[in-house]
């Protein structure tokens, strides 16, 4: 289904000078929406030139981004995490997991990810109070970011975040920090260095293949779980990070004609996007229960890439597999006296439950125990433990149990 909109897409200027309290003015969106015009840093939004702490940080990551993103690469990456057969967990849960996680590529903002997607979503149900589609867009446009969070994936940042761009074609110009491009192993190939790539003019988006993240990620999660959100909508979670398009007009002789109407709801869309970086705060157990009932609207009970179903998000009702799964980790964790989310032991294990797999593999399962626990214990005991637990927490997939979203080991 596509949306069409009534009125042009709304356009936004702002000054280009850091922002003292005595000097800060206030943009106004069509219906209210209050537009900052400095980011949190006191600075103009996506200024990649503004000297800073932060920005010496941003230049690097586009630098190792752009060299890494190819084509090859992406559609590696596509494979790998298109098998959405390990994981399940709800919406709501990873919107909160967003807590541990900033986005280092971005020069605007600092704060939790959590913070940006809900005063994304309030500041766009403020002026479209009865698009609600457009309310849980901008609540779940970043979640792909869960990638990034230590319990999922060992990606790195420049796999995840950033804005995107097509591969399989020339780079445009007009894409942050183009010079990097002159590394990556495509500039220079004759296959995907010209205007059209491996395209053609009018294809459409759909057929284009972006630099791998976050965007894409999250797209294919909602598409696969058949979601009844319109196509406006998806067009905007795969393509929000898509700056050389929206905001430079570059690539347009790909689209078709539903990008091209899509594209101007994801105009409106990047304002409340961009602008809403700043330091506002938004009460969450407040607006929480407006967007699980969206949750429940738009998304089928289960869903199979990465999120648990709604009977646990609405009255904490857990699945048989998330029941035994979250048995097995609690064993493990007891016996450690160590937590799986937020673990951190070596640069191999991404959480507990890796560790403790590791060192099973290697037969070294008692070097997991708790000290303490190990002067007191019998040694036999404690591991008959581990194996239950690790036969709980990973045997599922043996014992053909599906769960939903691939996070492989490395790249």
């Amino acid at each position: 289904m596509t949306i069409l909109i009534d009125q042009p897409p709304l356009e936004i200027e702002v000054n280009e000078k850091k922002v003292t309290n005595s000097e800060e003015m206030e943009l106004v969106l069509e219906g209210g929406f209050v537009v900052p015009n400095a980011n949190a840093f006191g600075h103009t939004f996506r200024d990649y030139n503004v000297e800073s702490d932060r920005q010496y940080g941003v230049e690097n990551f586009y630098k190792t981004n752009h060299i890494c993103q190819t084509y090859e690469f992406v559609k590696k990456m596509g494979e790998e995490y298109g098998k959405l057969d390990k994981v399940e967990m709800g919406i709501w849960e990873c919107c909160e997991l967003l807590n541990n996680i900033v986005d280092e590529s971005d020069p605007d903002l600092d704060e939790p990810q959590i913070e940006h997607l809900l005063q994304t979503a309030e500041a766009i149900r403020k002026d479209y109070p009865d698009e609600d589609w457009m309310h849980l867009t901008g609540l779940i446009h970043d979640l792909g970011k869960i990638l990034l969070h230590p319990i999922f994936s060992k990606l790195p940042q420049w796999a995840v975040v950033g804005d995107t761009f097509p591969v399989g074609c020339a780079f445009d110009e007009s894409i942050v920090h183009h010079k990097y491009f002159k590394e990556n192993p495509d500039f220079n190939n004759p296959k995907y260095n010209n205007k059209y790539g491996v395209y053609s003019e009018g294809c459409g988006l759909e057929k284009v293949l972006m630099s791998w993240g976050h965007d894409d990620y999250m797209y294919m999660v909602a598409k696969e779980n058949k979601t009844t959100l319109p196509s406006a909508a998806l067009f905007i979670i795969r393509f929000h990070s898509f700056y050389a398009l929206h905001r430079s007009g570059a690539y347009k002789y790909l689209m078709n004609e539903e990008d091209k109407e899509n594209l101007e709801w994801l105009k409106i869309f990047n304002k409340y996007d961009l602008y809403s970086k700043s330091r506002v705060r938004v009460d969450v157990e407040k607006v929480r229960p407006y967007y699980l009932s969206l949750i429940e609207k738009y998304f089928p009970a289960k869903l199979s890439c990465g999120y648990m179903s709604p009977e646990y998000t609405l009255d904490g009702l857990f699945s048989t597999k998330s029941d035994v799964f979250s048995f097995g980790v609690v064993v493990l964790e007891i016996i450690s006296r160590k937590r799986n989310v937020g673990f951190h032991q070596s640069n191999e294990d991404l959480n507990l439950l890796g560790h403790v797999w590791r060192l099973w593999s290697e037969n070294k399962a008692l070097d997991v125990v708790d000290p303490i626990l190990l002067e007191s214990c019998d040694k036999s005991e404690v591991i008959k433990c581990i194996n239950v637990g690790l036969l709980e927490a990973i045997g599922l997939k043996k014992r053909k149990m599906k769960l939903s979203v691939s996070w492989p080991d490395r790249i």
